[in-house]
């Protein structure tokens, strides 16, 4: 069955494959650049861009090798609403943000994919590695670069109008394919990092937003241990740049345990204070889900994370996990993602971590 497809082009060698293997099928692909910055030369450039004019550009002349319609749209203030401003709030609340995913949620799977139903299109086509069939979300076949974890937030509304090419394809396959099909892309390296820190300085750009508030830095006895300039400049589990000026009363290293908006204080101890037995998730996302509850599954916990075995139970809005072993540095505001083997279950924002020395 022929498609009208809307192929959203990063400016990325996997966005520009996606479109060609589309239009490839059959369906009648129109490309799309989403400009996400009232300034894009202040986004990072480069092997480190992302949402730049250079991949504007660089998405334009992949979808003319394709040979198919391309437009760009502006998304800039939803972006800013939706992911920076999101970004902001969510560290001035003592959480740790996943810009990416929250890109995924509100930009390509929401405004984009609204404005494509609108327009007539039946389906959003991307470069995102992960497998779709059937309704079914899956790992990508290559691990390394599997992105069902920020995929994890979709509906299965909104998955039911997504294309996802590349799922069964490793990295190194789609550079090669690239190169077959006479994309200048090809051998363009990945972006990195969070796309609107130009210069990667997460503290320095949050300080600019939030300004710059003294604390202490305390240990778990509440003992004032130093001072800091700003809570949102630490993460769960962070052991380098804390400047406390003397060393534990056992020598060893300390690392951020919590960090409290309210009352302006970072707390920090010994590493094994970041073992987390149980987890509480809010908002919850479901793609599929055994019938039966508390059920045993898989959950992972960051972007390219560790994958834990737990037990999954649910209460009203708000999902409970039991892992089997502790997990270490979990932090709020990150995603919890449950899986059967390679099948995403569903997901859910990490609101509490319930520390196992508790």
């Amino acid at each position: 069955m022929t498609l009208r497809v809307l192929a959203a082009m990063s400016g990325g060698v996997d966005s520009a494959v996606a479109a060609a293997r589309a239009a490839e099928a059959g369906h009648e692909v129109t490309g799309v650049h989403l400009a996400l910055s009232a300034n894009p030369k202040s986004y990072r450039t480069g092997a480190r861009g992302c949402c730049t004019l250079e991949d504007a550009r660089d998405a334009r002349r992949a979808a003319d090798v394709i040979g198919i319609p391309f437009y760009v749209w502006d998304m800039a203030e939803r972006f800013d609403r939706d992911v920076v401003q999101d970004f902001v709030s969510e560290y001035a609340a003592g959480r740790t943000p996943n810009p990416c995913l929250r890109c995924n949620e509100k930009i390509k799977f929401q405004a984009l994919l609204d404005r494509a139903i609108a327009l007539g299109f039946d389906a959003v086509c991307t470069g995102h590695h992960a497998q779709l069939a059937d309704g079914e979300l899956r790992r990508s076949v290559d691990l390394g670069k599997d992105q069902s974890y920020v995929l994890a937030v979709c509906t299965k509304e909104q998955l039911a109008h997504a294309m996802f090419p590349l799922g069964d394809t490793t990295k190194a396959d789609v550079r090669r394919e690239a190169d077959r099909r006479g994309l200048a892309v090809a051998d363009k390296p990945d972006s990195h990092d969070i796309c609107f820190i130009a210069d990667g300085d997460t503290k320095g750009f949050l300080a600019g937003r939030l300004g710059a508030e003294k604390g202490p830095i305390v240990d778990t006895s509440g003992e004032v241990l130093g001072e800091h300039e700003g809570a949102y400049a630490y993460t769960i589990g962070q052991r380098h740049g804390l400047r406390l000026g003397r060393p534990a009363p056992d020598g060893r290293p300390r690392y951020v345990l919590d960090i409290s908006p309210v009352t302006n204080t970072v707390t920090v101890g010994p590493r094994e204070a970041l073992d987390v037995h149980e987890i509480v998730g809010e908002r919850p996302v479901w793609l599929a889900r055994p019938a039966e509850e508390p059920f045993d599954c898989q959950v992972q916990l960051r972007a390219h994370g560790e994958v834990h075995d737990c037990t999954a139970e649910l209460g009203g809005d708000r999902l409970r996990l039991r892992l089997d072993r502790p997990a270490r540095g979990v932090a709020k505001g990150q995603a919890a993602v449950l899986y059967a083997g390679d099948q995403v279950l569903g997901s859910a924002t990490i609101a509490v971590a319930v520390p196992s020395m508790v």
